[in-house]
């Protein structure tokens, strides 16, 4: 395969405009505006005198290069004219190159691995545009080009339609809720009330040798839940990256699978839903219901509830609440059985996401796979 670099492929070009020339309407790109998908958001128009400095202009034909280092997959093909953030670099491809192909050759993870490992600059590394230019591109016939940018753009149309579906399973679960139970803040139902304390047992977790990254108490057969966890859980706790060892079980707590953890420090009132047996440290509360409430419907309400508890943390150098906040919380009681068909309801709704992960999983293997097979060997 024939191999070239970018600027023998494609113009990197950084023609500037002045702000107070702009004409009413201009479209406008900033890195906030192109996401790691490629995808445009809240994009705006702007006029004469709106930008305080000098932006780049590009076309319908060119490619959005962002060169700043944590932002090197923000690679947008527009397809409109307007300006830039100078952060943003516009690539026109040359005869010879197809738009699509390189635009999903920029985005292949060894291009972003090139182009992370040449940034420089103490504060916020970027990739130089003359550096830029070396990229070494692999560049087949046309009609290969267009066959693979076909093929990666219909798997990536895939990938965003399943992880739009993801999105809205998640909210299915609230909406579900507020079909069967009404705003559990405002309680338009009249639902009997109770404090959370009284429907079931919250305790926090147990960890009490200091201090707490002792090596002694890691690396044995207990599984170790830790605040950020629960918080990046979805909902469920279905794996772990720490352990303790007997020594640290000693001064901790095994709580059961089932048990609802909620966060009381750093991030407030998240929530997870243990799947196995583990510890977790006192930043973390347990909770098991009795036989008034379910735990899926107290963990939907924690979430409408999470914004006014997080609100209620005192605003110290880490934001927490207390066990008796969460214990004082009142929470609408709806009959248990309506709260059974909820907890079904939530399960099932749960089951689809796990099996759409699964058919997420093998079509993001499969796109990093086609990328490999059309570009392998350019770098």
């Amino acid at each position: 395969m024939n191999v070239r670099s970018l600027g023998q492929v494609a113009d990197i070009e950084r023609d500037g405009v002045d702000p107070n020339a702009l004409v009413e309407g201009t479209p406008y790109l900033g890195m906030e505006n192109v996401t790691s998908d490629g995808e445009l958001v809240d994009v705006r128009t702007v006029a004469a005198g709106e930008l305080d400095s000098a932006k780049f202009t590009f076309g319908p034909e060119h490619i959005l290069f962002g060169k700043l280092r944590p932002y090197l997959k923000k690679i947008a093909q527009p397809g409109f004219a307007g300006i830039c953030s100078t952060e943003l670099v516009p690539i026109r491809p040359k005869s010879g190159i197809t738009t699509r192909y390189l635009y999903h050759f920029l985005r292949w993870q060894k291009t972003v691995d090139w182009a992370t490992s040449l940034c420089a600059g103490a504060n916020l590394p970027r990739l130089n545009p003359s550096m830029l230019a070396t990229l070494p591109v692999p560049v087949p016939e046309l009609a290969v080009q267009e066959a693979f940018a076909t093929t990666l753009d219909h798997l990536d149309s895939v990938r965003r339609k399943q992880r739009q579906a993801l999105a809205l399973i998640d909210e299915l679960v609230r909406a579900t809720f507020l079909e069967m139970f009404g705003d559990p803040v405002a309680n338009p139902r009249r639902w009997g009330v109770a404090r959370l304390g009284e429907v079931g047992v919250l305790d926090r977790g147990k960890s009490q040798h200091r201090p707490r990254n002792d090596p002694a108490l890691l690396g044995g057969a207990h599984p170790l839940i830790q605040t950020g966890e629960v918080a990046n859980s979805e909902g469920e706790i279905t794996t772990f990256t720490q352990t303790y060892s007997d020594l640290g079980l000693a001064q901790s707590r095994i709580w059961p699978a089932g048990t609802l953890c909620i966060t009381i420090a750093a991030t407030i009132a998240k929530t997870g839903v243990l799947k196995f047996d583990a510890c977790f440290p006192d930043s973390v509360v347990g909770f098991r219901p009795a036989e008034r409430a379910t735990t899926e419907f107290v963990q939907a309400w924690l979430f409408f509830l999470q914004p006014i508890i997080e609100a209620r943390a005192p605003q110290v150098a880490q934001r927490n609440i207390n066990l008796e906040i969460l214990r004082e919380l009142e929470l609408p009681v709806p009959p248990i059985e309506m709260q059974r068909q909820f907890a079904r309801h939530v399960m099932a709704i749960r089951e689809a996401k796990r099996r759409l992960l699964s058919l997420t999983d093998s079509a993001e293997a499969l796109f990093a796979s086609l990328q490999d097979r059309a570009f392998a060997g350019s770098l």
